[in-house]
Parts: C-alpha cells; structure tokens; sequence
C-alpha cells in the first residue's frame, strides 16, 4: 500500500495479509430459518452497518468543501489584513501533525479528521496566497491557481476512470514499484531542503526544484500522486467489498484528501515555475 492512511488501517489493507479474519463459519439452516430470511426486508431497505461508495462520496465531499471554505476564508483575511501573512505556516504545522496522528490511528475519529481539514484549509488558502504574489517576470501573470484546482480535478478524474476502466490495475507489484518511487521521491525531497541552506539557489523552491528540472520533478510527482490516488480507489473497493464497518468512510475520505492536497501542491508549484515565479 503507498498511502499509509489506508496501509495502516486493519481494514483497508492486503487481504492476503489478513489471512481468515474475515471468514465466516457456514451455519446450519433449516426450513423455519429459511422463511424468516426469505420475509425480512432487503438489505437495500434497511441500514446494514457497512461500508458503501456513497458514505465515502459523501464525507470526502464534505471534507472537501470544508477545506476549500476555510481557504478562501484564510486567503481573504490574509489580503484583507486581518490575518497575518505567516498563518498558513500554523496551519502546515497543525496539519502535518494532525495527518500523522490520523494515518496511525486504528480507529477514526471525526473530530480529528475535520480539525486536519481545517488546518489544510488555513494552509492551503494562505500558501496559494503566498504562490501569487511571488514576482512574475513578463507583463501578465497567470492565474496559477485556477489551474492548480483545474489541474488537480482533471486527474482526479482521468485516475478514477483508469481504474474503473481496467486500463490501471493495482498488482503486488505496481504497489510494489510505487512504494519504491515514493521512497525514492521523498529523500530527493529532503537532499533538496539540505541544499538549500548550503548551495545559492535564484529560485523559492530549492536548487533541485527549479527551472526546467523543476519542471520535470513535478511532473513525476504529479504522476506519483496520480498513481497514488489509483491505489486508495482500490483500496476503498476492496473496504466495500469486505463489508468493513461504515465508520471507516471516515478513514477512506481522509485519505483521499490527503492525496489531494499533495497532487494541487505539485500543480500549484509546477505551474509557479511555468510561470516563471521559481
């Protein structure tokens, strides 16, 4: 699994992994049984407890428009005056921690998932704020983050039709190669921070993440997020199919978000670049 929200939840992980938990011993009925199952009610026409795509759909959306509210919050009080400029450094901060502690619990808590939208939110409003106001050398800016947001829904979709389509399958061994690029991608991410303080850099993003290599660094990363958005959609099929506890749409909805707050960040600094605002 490349998303540890789901890779550490014990329900969304490799059923292979899971070994006979989630069988169930075959049970005598008789005739007087058989009637009682044959007149109660479909399990369509009654709550059964269990994960559908609809709870998912549901709390992500949610999830979702509460972050997109509290960063159009943020960005107008931070242009407004009425925030300081440095907020989203707070909300960064509460973020990263809450995202840990939600990807590591067993069970998921709401609160906790909400409160980490918030963060996002606050970060996510004040970064793309931030990413704006950066000089831009010609005579017309673009909007970078209408493209971000563009961008990020785009393949959002081209993913999910992927995977429903059969084009993508998620093998043993794509997981596999995926792990290995994330790995990979995050210790390039941490080289690039320690150049920074040491190698003079013309651009905001490190010596390895500007100009034309910039560009090609984010755009596998993109490609990483996309690849890892296929992954969570497996996953959460998977979650569906087992019958898993409804409360887990909360873990399945967190961790679509996260993938999507890092796929708009990727864009948002890929198109900085284009932009020429590295």
């Amino acid at each position: 699994m490349a998303n540890p929200v789901f890779s550490s939840s014990p329900v969304f992980g490799d059923p292979h992994q899971r070994g006979n938990r989630g069988t169930v011993a075959a049970q005598t009925v008789d005739a007087a049984r058989l009637e009682q199952m044959y007149n109660a009610p479909t399990a369509t026409a009654r709550d059964t407890g269990r994960l559908t795509y609809d709870d998912v759909i549901v709390r992500t959306g949610g999830l979702l428009a509460l972050l997109v509210a509290v960063a159009a919050g943020t960005w107008w009080g931070t242009e407004a005056g009425v925030l300081p400029p440095g907020v989203w450094i707070i909300g960064m901060v509460l973020g990263l921690v809450l995202g840990l502690v939600n990807a590591f619990k067993r069970t998921p808590s709401p609160a906790l998932i909400v409160a980490y939208s918030v963060a996002e939110g606050v970060f996510l409003g004040g970064i793309s704020l931030a990413f704006t106001a950066l000089t831009v050398e010609g005579s017309s800016a673009q909007p970078i983050v209408l493209q971000a947001v563009l961008a990020t829904m785009a393949t959002f979709a081209a993913s999910l039709w992927l995977y429903k389509s059969g084009r993508v399958r998620v093998t043993p061994k794509f997981t596999r190669w995926l792990l290995i690029a994330l790995v990979g991608y995050l210790g390039f991410q941490v080289v690039n921070i320690v150049l920074s303080f040491f190698v003079d850099s013309s651009g905001a993003f490190g010596p390895m993440r500007s100009g034309w290599i910039g560009v090609a660094v984010g755009l596998v990363a993109v490609g990483l997020a996309a690849a890892s958005l296929i992954v969570d959609f497996d996953s959460i099929k998977r979650g569906v199919q087992a019958g898993v506890p409804k409360q887990f749409a909360w873990t399945a909805a967190f961790g679509l978000v996260v993938t999507l707050v890092w796929l708009y960040l990727e864009f948002l600094r890929l198109f900085a670049i284009l932009s020429g605002r590295d």
